[in-house]
């Protein structure tokens, strides 16, 4: 977004096209991670932040504060969180300072070791990689991303990562998945691609870009049966997810 400090502008690792020209391997689809909640144990770690931010302007912050943002980009829960503390208390801040003491708290939580790799995350990652082109579209900041990936030596295995903050909504908008797909040089009459999902909003996100969805529900923030009705394949943990995944991609002719 050309308003948005340098930053926030598009970025993302995209790898070289494989021999077909599209991107995927023999005609198989992509496949799309979501960050928080797929890859890494993180969604309470933003909570925190949030809830952190507020109580030091003076105002509180609830779990139904966090369900309601949960799956938007940077600018807009920043926007929501300086809103919040003005209703509550009065007060103005600014919300590029809410963005850079949230991501600054995240960023220092995850170099400290917390925000761990969901169990069985790296295989599910490490093996679809293996079959096919895989891409990251995630909710989270640029920077919290790229020091996920950095800190778990990941960041190879994707041939595209894109964050809603390099595009015009958040989740549950498709715009996330959309760019995803673009970077990743996916043609309209490829495979569906598929994305895999812990969240309601993230859910809603990718269906609406037409991708078939495996969902992973998040522990502590469970998606409704409404979304999880979307979804291709509930998985009940992330072995399930990686089974689900090796044969939906050997049975693409």
């Amino acid at each position: 977004m050309a308003a948005e400090p340098a930053r926030r502008g598009p970025s993302g690792r995209t790898g070289s096209p494989s021999p077909d020209g599209h991107g995927t391997p023999a005609g198989r689809p992509v496949v799309v991670f979501d960050l928080d909640g797929v890859v890494v144990w993180t969604e309470h770690l933003w909570e925190e932040s949030w809830e952190v931010y507020c109580r030091r302007h003076g105002a509180p912050w609830t779990r139904d504060d966090t369900l309601r943002v949960q799956g938007m980009s940077s600018p807009e829960w920043s926007r929501d969180v300086a809103g919040r503390i003005h209703s509550r208390t009065g007060a103005r801040v600014d919300p590029e300072h809410v963005y850079e003491s949230c991501v600054a708290h995240m960023r220092d939580a995850l170099l400290a070791g917390r925000g761990p790799l969901l169990p069985g995350a790296r295989d599910l990652l490490t093996d679809t990689a293996a079959a096919t082109v895989i891409g990251l579209a995630s909710s989270a900041a640029r920077p919290v991303i790229d020091t996920v990936l950095e800190r778990e030596g990941l960041a190879g295995l994707f041939a595209a990562t894109v964050s809603s903050e390099e595009v015009a909504r958040g989740k549950p908008s498709p715009d996330v998945y959309t760019e995803a797909l673009r970077r990743l040089g996916v043609p309209p009459a490829t495979a569906v691609p598929l994305a895999v999902e812990d969240s309601a909003n993230g859910i809603r996100a990718a269906d609406a870009a037409r991708m078939r969805v495996v969902a992973l529900p998040n522990r502590d923030y469970p998606p409704g049966e409404d979304a999880l009705a979307l979804a291709e394949h509930v998985a009940a943990d992330h072995d399930d997810a990686r089974a689900y995944l090796r044969s939906a991609l050997e049975a693409v002719p």
